[in-house]
This record gives structure tokens, sequence and C-alpha cells, in this order.
């Protein structure tokens, strides 16, 4: 059982790409904003006879996980895991989505300028909106202060 708030139990890989995320401290109220993948591909080699390699999909760590911070996993590691808080801020659909959806929490949140983030750096590479998306994220540019519509 998974101790993360506001994740469903009925995850499945074709509809659930992935997870933002806030994990915070009940005791210094730090916290870190990130994301994680919620399935893993694994490529294997070809069954006997065949030539294309087979890939696997599984689940990923992401029910024992708490960020990618160093700083931050010393800081569970001095006050334990039961001090911390892991909620679910936004389930994504693909990969575009989650590091959109990252960024735009992180800037939401004031990572950068807050004493309470851990968050050491924002780091996103985004590319052109998915056509699935665009329709749901049209507004991508105003969001950030342009006046720019998706063609």
């Amino acid at each position: 059982m998974s101790d993360w708030i506001g994740l469903p139990d009925n995850l499945n890989e074709d509809e659930h790409f992935g997870i933002i995320y806030k994990i915070t401290s009940n005791i210094t109220g730090k916290y870190y904003i990130g994301k994680k993948q919620l399935w893993s591909t694994i490529k294997r080699p070809p069954l006997k006879g065949k030539t294309r390699k087979r890939k696997v999909t599984k689940p990923s760590d992401y029910q024992s996980y708490y960020g990618s911070s160093e700083e931050f996993k010393k800081e569970i590691e001095q006050h334990g895991k039961q001090n911390f808080i892991r909620e679910v801020l936004a389930i994504t659909s693909c990969k575009w989505e989650q590091a959109y959806l990252e960024l735009m929490f992180q800037l939401s949140h004031g990572v950068i300028n807050s004493d309470q983030a851990m968050n050491g750096i924002i780091n996103v590479r985004l590319g052109v909106v998915p056509k699935h998306l665009q329709e749901k994220y049209k507004n991508f540019w105003v969001d950030f202060g342009f006046n720019r519509d998706i063609d």
C-alpha cells in the first residue's frame, strides 16, 4: 500500500504516464516538487526464432520514491519517512505533459525564491505541444505572459 495522497488505485499504463508530486516535511515545513514516471519499459532479447526485441512494461518504483534531491534525501534520512507527507499534485498522460506541469507547479510554488523549497534548480526540456494536447494547453504561452496562440 502506498502512502501517496491523491493517487488513484486504478492506474493503467495506457492512460497514466506519471505524476507531479510534492513531498513536505512535517517537522521543518521544507518541501520538494518533482515528477515521477509510473511505468518503466524494459527491452528484452527476441524470442527464439524471432528478430524483434520484446518490450515489457512494469510499474516503476514510485510507491517507495522520495525524490531525486540529495539534500532532501538527507533530510528524510535524518527525520524518518514517517515525518513526510507525499501528495500527488497531478497525474500526467505523456512525457510532454509531465515536463510542462512540473515546470508550472514549480513556478507557481516559487521554488527558486523560497527558503522552504528543496529544489536546487528548475530543469525542463519542452518541445512542440503534442496534437492531442493542443486544445487542453492552448493558453500555454499566455500562462507565461506572452500573447501567442498555437496555430
